[in-house]
């Protein structure tokens, strides 16, 4: 692939607008580099007024601007529009998708190449026929979070059969500008939808369940947010700074007889592990089910 490459959205939703955000303030490409296609006006107007990229109509226009092209769609979308670009895209492309649950197998087999070929026949002359033959076009599927939207984001990035080292080196460094991001196998997507995924979710309720505590607990509001939204921020930091096993970690805050072992006892009668695990393991086999 070329040192000097281009960066194409097919949708310009939020998705494409962090990624490409995140893009350019990590200095991977200039704005001029990137192209999202759009069909609504003024959101073409939005993403080349705050990020100074290049939004166009359609997605065949788009896809003849690029060197990587990130299928920013809903899952539903898919399907059509591999039909429109199918035979645009080349293995000189790099096809990324952050389609949620549309595998591998059903987006290899989109991109197509024509050629002429002749056959011979005792009883007429020579014809040409068109034969369609699959091209080997470098796919890899990701699954983002939405914490992607502010540089926050986790990102697991599985390949498809015509991926290279350097593909892979591609993608990952356009989803470490947002966050961080790994390579699996696509087999774990399910597993990584089920916890990075989905996890926001969860948090977001973690969080407001601590809110209400401290609510109950006679704080005002406000400042159970506060405290809330910044000791779960804090603590993540911290043990991905310091590498802690999350048990030496809730070790380290744990005093005998304390105030924190009183309120993990409180949560493991509760059952609190055993819900987050309960909830991840639900949502990857939804994911599955989806994916089918």
């Amino acid at each position: 692939m070329s040192e000097q490459w281009r960066l194409v959205f097919l949708g310009g939703g939020n998705m494409a607008e962090a990624i490409a955000g995140g893009v350019i303030a990590a200095g991977l490409l200039k704005p001029d580099q990137i192209v999202a296609s759009e069909l609504r006006a003024d959101r073409r107007a939005y993403l080349e007024s705050k990020l100074g990229i290049r939004a166009v109509a359609t997605n065949t226009e788009a896809v003849t601007l690029g060197d990587v092209i990130l299928l920013a769609l809903k899952p539903q979308d898919i399907a059509t529009v591999l039909a429109e670009i199918g035979e645009l895209v080349t293995p000189e492309h790099l096809v990324i998708s952050i389609a949620a649950g549309v595998p591998l197998a059903k987006i290899e087999p989109a991109f197509k190449t024509r050629r002429q070929g002749k056959t011979r026949s005792a009883e007429y002359d020579d014809w040409t026929e068109e034969i369609v033959d699959p091209a080997a076009v470098p796919v890899i599927r990701v699954m983002p979070n939405t914490p992607c939207l502010v540089g926050a984001g986790m990102a697991a990035l599985a390949p498809g059969r015509h991926v290279t080292q350097e593909h892979m080196a591609r993608a990952l460094s356009i989803f470490n500008a947002t966050g961080k991001a790994l390579t699996v196998a696509e087999k774990d997507l399910d597993a990584v939808t089920g916890l990075s995924g989905s996890g926001p979710g969860y948090v977001a309720i973690i969080v407001e369940g601590l809110i209400d505590g401290g609510v109950r607990a006679g704080l005002a509001r406000d400042v159970a947010t506060t405290l809330a939204i910044q000791t779960v921020l804090g603590s993540a930091q911290m043990l991905a700074e310091t590498r802690l096993h999350p048990g030496q970690f809730k070790d380290m805050v744990t005093s005998p007889g304390g105030t924190t072992i009183a309120g993990i006892h409180a949560m493991e009668r509760g059952g609190l592990r055993a819900t987050l695990i309960d909830g991840v393991v639900a949502a990857t086999e939804r994911s599955r089910e989806l994916g089918s």
